[in-house]
């Protein structure tokens, strides 16, 4: 028995030994170097990140190209200015590097950084208002914990208050409040796609930012799939707890790319853009507790139950407020929104089952088919509220 198995995963593994030899006699044969030969290379920068301190600007980027990079010289605002780069100018593939300047930027102004390679491409980056970069002290968190929770967990508990009015409705219009939520989720997954695949245009291009999208997008449908199929399946107050847990997960991980947003307008100094993400966010976000509670309006659940079902959507605002003002990433981005994404593809899925369940198969009916419509209006509606 041992010996089959052993012949059988030494029959998997020889077509890939099979191709790492023919990569590497390729690759040693100068083979690629006759290709690369009288052609310049294919250069490729992308500016992650730019932080401002009194009297200094602090550069982060990637390489995402299929070449080492040499950083030669670099423009602040067209004048050639002195810079250091760590770990040093030759950047690798893939490899990130920073770069220190000591430059008078003026505060509220316009700056624009550009380097230069060794080959004479050139890369620029805006800073469309100059303020200083916030530090990560005390007060940082602080600040950040509260939008965190005027952004996500208050609007959240306060759509929870919405359960002791639909407890009060007839089974067809829980329907109708079912078929709100999952129009309300679809909003939330086309506008986490689209948010997604603009954060993927500024992903470097070796990371595959749109791919990157497809594969964190239905790679959570399928985890979330195999980790609540069983919960998912049961009947009963039990499985529309499990749904009603879905839901917050699923809103949670899109307020995490939220919170990512308003972090990072805060901590790349466009404190106006924040200001106005976080009063909109809070509207836009108020009648997600209504979707939360909707699968368990007939139940009784427990204080309990509901707070950690307003944790749970509310909270993930507030971690990524964090990480966009501490250390924000087009490709941190790009995979929250996707995740995000995907969890509420998830969610309007259990959705379906559960009223296809109740009503035996009879699900688009007007109501149901009204309210998922009326959802589509609501996000749609508060959404213009929201800074683009």
């Amino acid at each position: 028995m041992t010996g089959g198995r052993s012949r059988t995963w030494l029959l998997a593994l020889l077509p890939m030994g099979l191709l790492a030899v023919l990569s590497a006699a390729i690759a040693g044969g100068g083979l690629l170097e006759f290709f690369r030969r009288g052609i310049p290379p294919v250069e490729e920068l992308t500016f992650e990140r730019v932080s401002l301190a009194p009297g200094a600007i602090t550069v982060a980027i990637v390489n995402g190209g299929p070449s080492p990079v040499s950083v030669a010289q670099l423009m602040v605002d067209e004048a050639f200015w002195a810079f250091t780069i760590k770990p040093g100018p030759v950047v690798p593939r893939l490899g990130r590097a920073s770069i220190e300047i000591l430059y008078p930027w003026v505060e509220g102004e316009p700056h624009e950084v550009k380097l230069v390679t060794s080959t004479g491409v050139t890369f620029a980056h805006e800073i469309a208002v100059a303020a200083v970069t916030p530090p990560a002290d005390a007060r940082f968190f602080g600040v950040f914990t509260l939008i965190g929770l005027y952004v996500g967990v208050v609007p959240v508990a306060i759509g929870l208050l919405w359960f002791p009015f639909l407890r009060r409705l007839d089974r067809k219009w829980i329907h109708f409040a079912l078929a709100l939520t999952a129009g309300l989720l679809v909003f939330l997954a086309f506008d986490a796609v689209h948010e997604a695949l603009e954060a993927a245009e500024q992903v470097a291009g070796a990371f595959q930012g749109t791919m990157a999208v497809a594969v964190a997008a239905i790679g959570t449908v399928l985890l979330l799939q195999m980790a609540a199929r069983n919960k998912l399946s049961r009947e009963g107050a039990e499985g529309r707890r499990a749904v009603a847990y879905l839901i917050a997960l699923g809103i949670g991980l899109h307020n995490l790319g939220e919170g990512l947003a308003i972090g990072a307008a805060y901590s790349l100094g466009e404190a106006a853009l924040g200001a106005f993400l976080v009063i909109g966010f809070m509207l836009h976000n108020s009648t997600e507790g209504l979707g939360i509670v909707a699968p368990i309006a007939k139940d009784q659940p427990s204080i309990r139950t509901l707070v950690g079902l307003g944790l749970l959507a509310g909270a993930p605002t507030i971690l990524g407020a964090w990480i966009g003002g501490l250390a924000y990433s087009p490709l941190y981005a790009t995979l929250f929104l996707a995740i995000g994404a995907g969890a509420i593809a998830q969610v309007v899925f259990a959705l379906y089952r559960v009223v296809a369940r109740e009503t035996e198969g009879t699900i688009w009916t007007p109501l149901t088919a009204g309210g998922v419509l009326a959802g589509l209006l609501v996000m749609y509606t508060t959404g213009l509220l929201v800074a683009a």
